[in-house]
Order: structure tokens, then sequence, then C-alpha cells
């Protein structure tokens, strides 16, 4: 698809000649150069969430904003747009363990596993598996070790090799929908925006097979 660009450490970045479409796009949107919190909130269309629901998408921000200083900036936002539209599985995976890594440990425990699907439930409504069953599942299938502890390669080798638990981190957090929407210039379906919003951000409910 033509030549790439480096954007974000070992990542590839979307094929240069649509660079500048996204860059055209985000300058449109946030011509100061910089997307806050809350204007990533109302992009997905998620407004007036519970507490546990903001937690995480506030933990998905933060995991875009790169450089810690609060905002989300071009640069940060096409690595966010080339993790989503890659096929790297382990470039995913290593995003999502970042996610649920929310003390930046470097490993997950059972709370912080626990405490994200809550959130993702807040998101998504009720799931075939609670947060407790599903959490105790990862940690059953994939803590090789049984430490209480998930290690990056723990996850990433555990998850790769579960097509029913990779579906579910999958769809924990999905903005390719919304990325459609935004790269094609369509304004999204505005009729029952609010039974819809959770759709057009990718979050719906996710089964056991």
């Amino acid at each position: 698809m033509g030549n790439r660009q480096s954007i974000a450490g070992d990542q590839i970045a979307v094929p240069t000649q649509e660079t500048h479409v996204w860059y055209r796009t985000f300058m449109t949107e946030y011509p100061s150069g910089l997307q806050t919190l809350h204007e990533f909130k109302t992009l997905l269309g998620l407004q007036g969430l519970n507490q546990k629901a903001n937690k995480h998408i506030d933990q998905v921000y933060n995991t875009f904003d790169t450089n810690k200083d609060g905002f989300i900036d071009f640069l940060e936002f096409i690595a966010a747009v080339n993790l989503i539209v890659q096929e790297k599985m382990e470039q995913k995976l290593k995003w999502y363990f970042k996610l649920y890594d929310v003390d930046g440990s470097g490993s997950i425990d059972k709370n912080e596993l626990l405490d994200m699907f809550v959130a993702v439930q807040a998101l998504n409504g009720q799931q075939t598996l609670s947060p407790e069953e599903f959490t105790n599942l990862v940690f059953h299938k994939i803590d090789i070790n049984n430490d209480g502890e998930l290690t990056l390669e723990e996850f990433i080798n555990g998850i790769a090799k579960d097509q029913d638990l990779l579906d579910i981190v999958y769809k924990s957090f999905d903005l390719s929908n919304v990325l459609r929407v935004i790269y094609n210039g369509k304004e999204p379906d505005t009729e029952a925006d609010s039974s819809k919003s959770l759709d057009k951000a990718g979050l719906g409910k996710v089964k056991m097979k």
C-alpha cells in the first residue's frame, strides 16, 4: 500500500499517503492540535458515564497520551489509529496489557483485571460471564506459575492461544467503527444516538462461544 513511516516505537504507521487525510481531519476538529479528555469522550459518544465506566475511558485516554501532558496530539492520535487498524496481534495485546496494568507495575494482578472488566461491564451492559468469572477464568488458563499475577509474556501467549478470551479482550474497547466515521468524513447517525452510542464505539455485548 505504498510507503509507510514510523510514528511511535516499533509500530508501523498507516500508509504515508493517508496520513495527511488524518492530519487534516484532526486539525479541523482540534485547531489547537490537542485533543482533551472531554473531546475524546465526545468523539466516542460516551457522555454521562458512571464512575467505573469513566475510569475505564480515562485509562484508555492515558495510554494514548504517551508523553503524559494531559492531551492527545496528532502523533499520539495517529499512533492510536495505527494500533487499531494494523493487524499485528502482538502489538494490540501489548496495548491491552498496558491498559489493564493500571499501576504500571509491569504485571496484572486479579484486582486490576477485575476492576477493568467491572468498568467494561458498566459500558457494555450484562455479559455472559460476570467480571469475577472472567477474571478467574483468565488466571486459571494463563497464569502459568500460579503466582496471582500475569506478566506481559503470560498475557500475550495465553490470550493469543485462546480465541474466546481474545474476542473478549479485543471487544472490551474497539474503536474501529469510530475511526471509519472519522476517516470517511461522515457524521454518526443522529437518530437514536443515545441508544446507539456504545455500538458506534464498537462496544457491543460480548458472548463466550
